[in-house]
Formats: structure tokens, sequence, C-alpha cells
């Protein structure tokens, strides 16, 4: 009982963000934590993943590490996307009730939706990724980095986008607010013919990360 209750003290601290542990934010159960905006009910937990299937919606981290405002980090989430699937990972992004996420940046999955040519990697309108990377119905590992002014997304391993903000960026033509602060991480659900599955969500604080703001 002791053991859990300094656990948890240490994953609301400041100080267990300077560690180079990585800590789970989904708990592979359910989703506690997390925090579905639009058709919550649609949202899925099988065999130790996160469903995403319906309409549109978006699943934010709203948990208590760090208390789901980050700054400097390193993500990993392993993805599988049905054929013609959409999806996303947000990160740096806030809680919306309803929408597109206004704020942060999204790092697509995109094996073979054929209406958008954004594939799997790109961080999205920012530094896009053309070819197909990984096949469909594969699991798949994103692992996506923030420090300072540059955020790097590896694909299984390989890099393919590492991209600095300008010092002038005013966001993107459609996101204005896609720009690099404080902030949590969500999961997408496309559209309602697009099935993607989000498992091993697993983050670390940067060792030069300090507490954040917004």
């Amino acid at each position: 009982m002791l053991r859990a209750h300094l656990l948890c003290l240490l994953l609301l601290s400041p100080i267990f963000a300077a560690g180079e542990d990585w800590i789970s934010l989904f708990n592979g159960k359910d989703l506690t934590g997390w925090q579905p905006n639009e058709n919550p009910e649609t949202w899925l937990v099988e065999d130790g993943a996160i469903v995403a299937h319906g309409g549109r919606s978006h699943c934010y981290y709203m948990g208590p590490v760090l208390n789901h405002n980050f700054r400097n980090f390193e993500l990993t989430v392993d993805v599988k996307a049905k054929h013609n699937s959409n999806g996303g990972v947000y990160i740096l992004t806030h809680y919306e009730p309803k929408g597109w996420p206004q704020y942060g940046f999204e790092v697509q999955v995109n094996n073979t939706y054929d209406t958008d040519p954004r594939k799997t990697g790109s961080l999205y309108e920012v530094q896009d990724v053309a070819q197909q990377l990984v096949p469909d119905d594969t699991w798949f590992t994103e692992h996506i980095m923030v420090r300072g002014d540059t955020i790097t997304v590896r694909v299984n391993g390989k890099q393919v986008v590492q991209w600095k903000q300008p010092d002038d960026w005013i966001g993107t033509s459609d996101f204005p607010g896609r720009r690099i602060q404080a902030g949590t991480i969500a999961l997408q659900r496309h559209d309602a013919s697009s099935t993607v599955y989000y498992r091993n969500i697993r983050f670390r604080a940067l060792p030069d990360a300090q507490p954040a703001r917004r």
C-alpha cells in the first residue's frame, strides 16, 4: 500500500518529469485517464487496444501524469489501421468538446486512405510524408519526440520527420494554433469508415523538461 502511494506521488511530481523512466498512459483495460469528446460511447477497448471506429471524435489524455500538460518529451504509440482508414496522434493540444483540434500537431495515421495524400508519419500540413511506409492490418510504432523547438517523428525506427519551428511561425492556413506549446495528447477517430487501433501508449519526459504551463 505504501509503495503504491509513493508511486502515485512520483507520477504527480514535476521531479518525476526529469527522470528517464517510461510510463504508460493507457492501462490496456479501459479509458481511465482519457476523455473522448464527440460520441464518447463509441470508443472501445478490445484486446488491450483502444479502438477508434465511428463518427469523428478525439480521445484526450486527461490523466494525472504531469497534470496532462507536456512540453519536452518522447511518446511511443503502437498503431494498426484497417484498409482505407484514417487516424492520428495529436501532441501539444488542448481538450475541445467537438471538432478537429485547433491546437498542437497531428502525427498522421494513413496507410491507404485514398482521399488524403498525407501518409503515416506526416506532421500534418507541416512536414508531410508522401509514400506508404507500412501495410494495412499490421502493428507499427510511431515514436514522437518534442525537444525545444524541434519535433521528430519515427515510424518503426525510421526517421521520417524532423521539423524545427521557425521564429516567425504562425501555424498553418487551416490551423493557426498549430504551434509548439505545452499541451496534452489525443487520439483521432476520423470518420465512420475508418478503423484504427492504438495500444502501448508510453511517455517519457526528457531530462531537461521543466514543469509546463499553458
